[in-house]
C-alpha cells in the first residue's frame, strides 16, 4: 500500500499532519539531493538545486507551524492551482546521470506531482474536518511550486519555434 493510500482514508490531528508532511518534504528533498550527485548536467544540477530549497523552504514553514503550534506560517496561498499535467506527458520517475535539462526538470515535475497527490490524499481524509484548511494551505503551496517548474518546461522546452 502506497503511502498515499495509507492518508487517504485518516484525519490527523494537527501535530500528527505535519509530522506526516515533514515526513515527505524531507523525502523529497533527499530524492533531490540523489538525482544532484547522480545527474552530471551542469544545467540539470541547477534545475534540481532550485527545486530542493524550495522543499527545504517548504519543509521549514511547515516545522515552524508545528513548534509555534498554529498554521500562521502556512498562511497565504490557499487555493489550489491548476496543473498542465506534464506529469503525465513527460513521466520521469528515474532520472540516470546523463540526464540533460530537459530530463532534470520532467523529474522535479514528477516529485512534486507526488507531493500534490499526498496533500489531495491528505484533504480527502479529513474533508469537512477543520484540518482541511491547513491541508488547503500546503496543496495551494506545493501547486505553485508545481506550477513553477511546469512554466519553465513550457518556456523553455514547449516552444513554438
Amino acid at each position: 500500500m502506497s503511502e498515499i493510500d495509507q492518508v487517504k482514508n485518516v484525519c490527523y490531528t494537527f501535530e500528527v499532519a505535519l509530522e506526516k508532511s515533514i515526513q515527505m518534504e524531507e523525502r523529497g528533498f533527499r530524492n533531490y539531493l540523489r538525482a544532484i550527485d547522480l545527474v552530471e548536467d551542469r544545467q540539470g544540477k541547477a534545475i534540481l538545486r532550485e527545486a530542493a530549497r524550495e522543499e527545504l523552504a517548504h519543509k521549514q514553514r511547515i516545522e515552524l507551524a508545528l513548534l509555534e503550534g498554529h498554521d500562521k506560517n502556512l498562511s497565504g496561498l490557499k487555493q489550489e492551482l491548476p496543473s498542465m499535467n506534464l506529469d503525465y506527458v513527460y513521466e520521469q520517475k528515474e532520472i540516470a546521470p546523463d540526464a540533460d535539462a530537459r530530463t532534470a526538470l520532467a523529474y522535479a515535475i514528477h516529485l512534486e506531482k507526488c507531493a500534490v497527490d499526498f496533500y489531495k490524499a491528505l484533504i480527502h481524509g479529513c474533508e469537512g474536518a477543520p484540518m482541511s484548511d491547513l491541508f488547503k494551505s500546503l496543496l495551494a503551496d506545493e501547486t505553485r511550486h508545481l506550477k513553477n517548474l511546469e512554466d519553465f518546461y513550457e518556456r523553455y522546452f514547449l516552444t513554438e519555434n
